[in-house]
């Protein structure tokens, strides 16, 4: 493949610099080099990027107007991915929503007794300008050993890069005059600094990718891998990448995603509630895909997502890829949750998983454990799954209803999601689990599902809708106050009541002007 040089120049390289109290990570970040090459990489495939975006809007227009449903295509013959290094045969256990703006959990995670760290910029981080730039600066010392109380990068566990998805912008990068791609900035910062470094070490570079919605977005994702490798002197198929099957679009494409990342691909990861959550909000105008209270009615045991979980292990399975499951968002609180987080990941053994995710540190020595006694192999890939899945099997909705409790919970967590993402945290604790982006989107999109079919909520005579959503915030606000947590909840409102939902809370959030404002105040614009 040959590559024709964009015609650019660093002059029309535009990043928001850094307070004064990061300028050493600044400097050192952003190098005449490192813009060179992020500069270089989006005008390379910013066009494609337009059309994934076209692309994704064209496919909405098309379930709304016409009712077309996703579907499975043929399959392709046989073929397998590329063999996986050594270090990427086991991949039991990860730490997830380890955003590495937080220096302290991101250094316990290091230590911490576990075959790879989820480095997340995107569900479990919230991508101030301050966030991102420590970030990314906390990677660099980390390659380098030069992260406090943190081992040589030898005796750390795998570096799991999570760039953001193609949903987000970088308002703080603009190339040519336009905002730049968030996923590229996050992904060319990580390559040019890190890659060669954790190539010399075996262990990496490799990435999470998540949100894609299809084949295509896999192939431009391949695209990117390729031309990186081959300015950076790394050889083909260096870079390999997990994608997680989070959308209801993606889950019918499984085995051509696979396919198009063959050289690269890491396999394929399960996250129920992003799942759940993409079937409202590609499918939810339709009342015949009305999802239930998602704490009573919506689980891993129910059809629809066990079938999709069977479907990700075999897909995976088939090619020789790993299958891993999502996190355990439970906190080590007592011996009551050390049993159920290890129930619920010994079922995922049973199906045929190769590893999973968890987030409290505190539980990995129980489920290293449990591992060692359900499975006496680094991995499953050789078991075969023998089961039939249907187009419909993934369509069939969990019958149930609507409940106070649940709805009152929805409420929270989404304006406590939403404040938390105004004050700079992408994730926080609330009654003894970790919420991030994923539980916020299940629990918004729900909301304005109910409200849309007007549901009735059981054992009552009352209608979910906009009254009585503000009602409910209401009520959740007298027991704080916070202006801040005010506004998070007038936002809440605005979204689950808008006509048509926005497809990502963290895309409406990061543009919206009280966002922008609250983290632009110490930020100076330099022309690089």
């Amino acid at each position: 493949m040959i590559y024709k040089k964009p015609d650019y120049s660093l002059s029309q390289i535009s990043v928001t610099d850094s307070p004064l109290h990061l300028g050493e990570a600044f400097e050192k970040l952003f190098t005449k080099n490192a813009l060179d090459f992020v500069a270089q990489l989006i005008i390379t495939f910013e066009d494609r990027i337009d059309q994934l975006h076209w692309g994704r809007l064209k496919r909405k227009v098309d379930i709304h107007l016409n009712g077309t449903l996703p579907h499975f295509s043929d399959r392709t013959p046989s073929w397998k991915i590329a063999t996986l290094p050594g270090r990427l045969q086991n991949r039991r256990i990860d730490l997830g929503d380890v955003s590495p703006a937080n220096t302290t959990h991101l250094t316990k995670a290091l230590n911490a007794n576990v075959q790879g760290v989820q480095v997340d910029f995107d569900d479990g981080h919230c991508p101030t300008w301050n966030n991102q730039i420590v970030g990314l600066y906390n990677v660099y010392q980390a390659v380098r050993g030069e992260l406090y109380n943190v081992p040589k990068l030898d005796k750390l566990p795998i570096l799991m890069f999570r760039p953001r998805a193609w949903n987000m912008t970088d308002h703080n990068v603009t190339i040519r005059g336009k905002k730049a791609p968030a996923p590229l900035v996050d992904f060319g910062l990580l390559m040019y600094h890190n890659a060669k470094i954790v190539y010399e070490h075996n262990c990496g570079p490799y990435f999470y990718l998540s949100k894609v919605e299809n084949s295509v977005e896999a192939k431009l994702w391949n695209d990117i891998f390729v031309w990186s490798q081959r300015r950076l002197n790394l050889p083909y198929g260096t870079i390999k990448a997990c994608v997680l099957i989070e959308n209801i679009l993606s889950a019918f494409e499984m085995d051509e995603i696979l396919y198009e990342l063959r050289d690269h691909s890491l396999g394929l990861n399960c996250g129920i509630w992003d799942y759940a959550a993409s079937i409202i909000c590609k499918l939810g105008h339709n009342p015949k895909f009305l999802l239930p209270d998602r704490n009573k009615y919506v689980n891993v045991d129910k059809h629809f997502l066990k079938q999709y979980m069977l479907l990700v292990i075999k897909t995976c399975h088939a090619r020789g890829a790993p299958a891993t499951c999502g996190m355990s968002a439970l906190l080590n609180e007592n011996s009551t949750v050390v049993e159920q987080v290890k129930l619920a990941k010994k079922k995922e053994i049973e199906m045929g998983a190769d590893g999973f995710l968890v987030y409290d540190d505190t539980l990995v020595p129980y489920l290293n454990e449990l591992w060692n006694k359900c499975c006496k192999h680094p991995n499953q890939t050789n078991k075969q799954i023998d089961v039939n899945i249907s187009e419909s099997d993934l369509l069939e909705i969990p019958s149930g209803g609507v409940t106070l409790t649940g709805l009152k919970h929805n409420v929270e967590v989404a304006i406590l999601f939403i404040y938390n993402w105004l004050i700079g945290n992408g994730h926080f604790i609330y009654k003894g689990c970790v919420e991030d982006s994923a539980t916020a989107e299940i629990s918004r999109l729900q909301v304005w599902q109910w409200i849309t079919h007007q549901v009735l909520i059981q054992d009552t005579v009352q209608i979910v809708d906009k009254a009585f959503i503000e009602q409910l915030t209401t009520d959740f606000l007298k027991n704080q106050n916070n202006n801040l947590m005010e506004q998070a909840a007038n936002l809440f409102v605005e979204i689950v009541t808008m006509r048509y939902a926005p497809d990502y809370i963290t895309t409406y959030l990061n543009d919206h002007i009280i966002f922008q404002q609250l983290h632009s105040k110490s930020a100076l614009k330099a022309k690089l």
